[in-house]
């Protein structure tokens, strides 16, 4: 690890609990600790082999010049983070610049503009991202996924074997066990079609709090009643080291989210060799082609995601096909290793102005 002395880029890393967030950072860090050197503000999740910085370590840092004359780089995901950078600078007399990387598929509230307009620059991970921002981005650089951890298998269906769930096919939906996430939705689409589609189970993957736990207990109702307790399952929270072995084991991954931010999930999918079902939220009618790597829904639509959930099954030699056609968009165009170095371009651009 370089000397905290040494460190040029600082990343931003506020949230208390793993979301999709964190795994961005968690597998950035990997190649972007290559190109330059860093340190994480916040120790949350952080691997130990990487340096992290409480805050006062961070202030005591950034008040000094790097020993080139140029300034450190503050990299943001969260308002938050936009906040501590700012208090550094305008408080503490911190020498940074600060990016802040804008994912949100809404329209900004006030605060957030007008943080955003002490940023000395902002980046979009899409173009639908870009369109809700009040002047155009710096740049725009779409998230990419490690294509070490996610890769297709070479047998679809010994990967599902070796998982020891029953039938031939798996259907997987990952993500927190919440109304907004659209579990509800598959729930009920797999209720309608796996009664005539005995080869295919369902696979729930994700933490359930406390707060959630009756619309959890509501899916689980309607899955007793429909007997379809040994076919549609809830794993729970998985290890993030078992993530991948359960995306190479799907024929089928879903996406279903009434709103999202940016959303790695199908990607992740994707890059397993999985075809995909989502909903046209985040940036997935951006980067899913219908009809090709999956299909596209209308969000919350129950009946349309029965059809096309059947379809697939159904079809399940045209389905393969459509897993390995999104395995290879992925690994052509939205490769991680590729993103960090687009960022730390950006970065270097930044320092020099």
């Amino acid at each position: 690890m370089p000397k905290l002395n040494d460190v040029e880029l600082i990343i931003g890393n506020s949230g208390r609990n793993f979301s999709g967030g964190t795994s961005i950072t968690i597998q950035l860090l990997h190649y972007q600790v290559k190109e330059i050197n860093l340190a994480v503000l916040g120790s949350n999740f952080i691997p130990s082999n990487y340096n992290t910085l409480s805050y006062f370590q961070f202030i005591k840092l950034t008040r000094k010049m790097l020993s080139n004359g140029k300034q450190r780089v503050f990299y943001t995901r969260r308002n938050d983070e936009m906040i501590q950078g700012l208090i550094a600078k305008y408080f503490f007399g911190a020498k940074i610049k600060i990016i802040f990387s804008s994912s949100a598929q809404r329209n900004h509230t006030k605060f957030t503009k007008w943080l955003m307009s002490k940023m000395d620059s902002i980046v979009a991970t899409s173009k639908k991202a870009a369109s809700f921002l009040k002047k155009n981005p710096d740049a725009i650089i779409p998230h990419g996924i490690d294509l070490n951890r996610f890769n297709s298998p070479e047998n679809k269906k010994k990967s599902w074997k070796e998982l020891g769930f029953p039938g031939t096919m798996g259907i997987g939906i990952f993500g927190r066990v919440r109304y907004s996430k659209g579990i509800d939705v598959l729930v009920d689409a797999a209720i309608n079609t796996l009664p005539e589609n005995p080869e295919a189970t369902v696979i729930i993957c994700g933490e359930t709090q406390i707060e959630d736990q009756s619309y959890k207990n509501s899916m689980l109702k309607k899955i007793k009643d429909a007997d379809l307790q040994d076919r549609i399952l809830f794993l729970g929270k998985q290890d993030f080291d078992e993530l991948p072995k359960l995306f190479q084991g799907m024929t089928i991954v879903a996406a279903l989210s009434r709103n999202e931010g940016y959303g790695l999930t199908p990607l992740e999918g994707m890059a397993s060799g999985a075809a995909v079902l989502t909903s046209k939220e985040g940036v997935w009618d951006e980067l899913v082609r219908d009809g090709i790597d999956g299909y596209l829904v209308n969000t919350g639509n129950v009946d349309e995601t029965s059809e096309k959930l059947n379809l697939l099954i159904k079809n399940s030699s045209k389905t393969l096909t459509m897993g390995e056609n999104a395995s290879k968009y992925i690994y052509e165009n939205f490769s991680v290793e590729n993103e960090a170095k687009k960022i730390i371009k950006h970065i270097r651009n930044v320092q020099n102005r």
